[in-house]
């Protein structure tokens, strides 16, 4: 591709709405431009690399014994009404109603749909196993969308479905879904963590994410020092502490004036936060669910949705906790509280003579003990931290932020009891087919493969992903030579199936190499002063030195680079 003919819009000054250095580079690069919140047209370059990602995955895909189909993004209430997802999934869903007042949503995910033409397309054991997957555009109305593609309102997403007739056969499709998705990842220039996960509001038996370790990552991971052990944080155990055993003393109720705060109450009762137990009220699909925590310790909300099987959950309002507890923030507690339900941490239950608040402003309780003066559903609500004990080893747990690249998840009978997709066995029995899901976020990979491929000057794409792998630079374009050498080596370049660029561009030498190393191509020639003795300069992006090269030499290099 001739650059003068090109619509590359590279940016000098970075985007103010861009926080990230994916985002920054995206933009800067010409590679996406920004339609709306969350909403991003991917332009010729971004749209090449993006195609790349693609092709990576629909290989590996094929390779595993999948099949492509393409499934509509417009999707019929009633599929999801069947599941029982319709008010579910929640306000992240698009959705709309027909000029006939039929309902509608745009697809955020695809299991209703899948399970559907599975239901209507298999019927015996002689069919399976069978997967079958797309890649194709959902919509997710994020209540926040940020980090450019990373967490956006439209993306493209690479979903498979794979039908088994027992757990045996799923786990074989997972387990080979598994290695197809560590194949994807390290062919796009990544290196693939697979960690435990929560299901969420896909529900089944088990999952795991493919995180990309990387300061900007939405996701905190816990990585075990001694085995490979790793888990969402949402999903991670949390080891317990257990207390000193104490005598119980008597309960009493204490003037705290305007002590509201973990901080506060410690100064206060000169103590430390051990000896508390925090009460946070939040709402959980309509209702005041209040969770009891250790005073230093977070609330694991995924942990709480999971228990409690809840679609939505977010802090309650002052109206709401003045309703359950008769009293201001800051001074909630277990004892007679109105709450629809409270949760305790088991390691509250461990807990001797604590603090918690008094449902009264101003008030406290002190010498309060589980069992005795209150009573909940127990289990684990916390969030990890360092240090915690590893669930399959014992030794410590280490914390990491990390980008999800990809789900995979075994939902077993989930939709397909509910929805009827049954095939008949050898036996004339009829059965639930047993399914799998997996998901990879197109977009999201290729912002990853930015986050961990880039310098101070711009991308440094991996050659797999890669836009176009050459890219040569004439520094005179009036110069006759120059222009001789550098389109034959364009024209001989291309005769070999590669992409490459020629920068024909009427602009100074310092503009097409701060856009040769914004754009990240991985080889450059430059065609320069040196032409009249048959001599370009050869250079690699990723950090190789600028070599002198003879014109078949630099051929032969760029031959041997791509395994021409």
């Amino acid at each position: 591709m001739k650059m003068s003919r090109m619509l590359l819009g590279t940016l000098r000054e970075i985007p103010a709405e861009a926080e990230i250095e994916s985002h920054k580079l995206m933009l800067r690069a010409g590679l996406m431009r920004k339609q709306a919140s969350g909403v991003y047209t991917f332009l010729p370059l971004g749209l090449k690399a993006l195609k790349n990602v693609e092709n990576i995955i629909r290989e590996e895909m094929d390779r595993a014994g999948a099949q492509e189909i393409l499934a509509s993004s417009l999707q019929p209430a009633e599929l999801w009404q069947e599941s029982g997802r319709w008010q579910v999934f929640g306000e992240e869903m698009f959705k709309l109603v027909d000029r006939n007042s039929r309902e509608f949503c745009l697809g955020p995910t695809h299991e209703e749909i899948f399970t559907t033409l599975a239901k209507g397309e298999i019927s015996s054991y002689k069919q399976l196993p069978l997967n079958l997957y797309q890649i194709q555009t959902k919509f997710r109305d994020e209540r926040r969308p940020r980090f450019g593609v990373m967490r956006c309102r439209e993306f493209i997403m690479k979903d498979a479905y794979s039908f088994d007739r027992d757990e045996q056969g799923l786990d074989t499709s997972y387990n080979t879904m598994r290695r197809a998705y560590e194949n994807i990842f390290r062919r796009c220039g990544l290196n693939p963590r697979c960690v435990e996960a929560d299901s969420g509001a896909m529900g089944g038996s088990g999952s795991a994410e493919f995180m990309i370790k990387s300061p900007v990552g939405e996701d905190e991971i816990m990585f075990c020092t001694s085995c490979d052990y790793a888990s969402n944080r949402e999903k991670t155990p949390s080891t317990i502490d257990i207390a000193p055993m104490e005598v119980q003393k008597e309960l009493r109720k204490v003037h705290t004036p305007n002590i509201r705060t973990v901080d506060e109450l410690v100064s206060f009762f000169n103590t430390n936060s051990k000896k508390l137990a925090k009460t946070l009220l939040f709402n959980g699909d309509g209702n005041t669910i209040a969770v009891m925590v250790r005073g230093d310790r977070e609330v694991n909300e995924q942990k709480v949705m999971s228990c409690l099987k809840l679609t939505e959950l977010s802090m309650a309002e002052r109206e709401e906790v003045l309703k359950a507890t008769g009293a201001e923030v800051g001074f909630a507690g277990p004892i007679g509280i109105s709450a629809h339900t409270l949760l305790v941490d088991e390691e509250v239950t461990h807990m001797h003579n604590f603090l918690v608040g008094a449902n009264s402003t101003d008030y406290h309780y002190e010498n309060v003990n589980y069992g005795r003066d209150f009573s909940g559903i127990c289990g684990d609500f916390r969030k990890a931290v360092e240090g915690d004990s590893c669930p399959r080893c014992g030794a410590a747990l280490t914390l990491a932020k990390g980008i999800e690249v990809g789900h995979i998840f075994k939902l077993g009978e989930k939709y397909s009891k509910i929805m009827g997709a049954t095939f008949v066995d050898e036996k004339g029995e009829e059965l639930p087919l047993m399914m799998g899901c997996y998901g990879i976020g197109l977009q999201r990979t290729l912002a990853a493969v930015i986050e961990e491929c880039h310098d101070e000057n711009g991308i440094v794409w991996p050659i797999s992903v890669a836009p176009y792998k050459a890219t040569i630079l004439p520094i005179m374009i009036k110069d006759d030579l120059q222009m001789t050498i550098a389109s034959r080596l364009y024209e001989e370049i291309r005769a070999l199936g590669v992409e490459v660029l020629l920068d024909d561009r009427d602009e100074r030498a310092g503009v097409k190499f701060k856009d040769a190393d914004l754009l990240g191509i991985p080889i450059r020639i430059t065609v320069g002063k040196k032409a009249s003795c048959g001599q370009v300069e050869y250079k690699l992006r990723h950090g190789g030195e600028v070599e002198l090269l003879s014109i078949e030499e630099a051929l032969n290099r760029v031959k041997l680079c791509l395994g021409k």
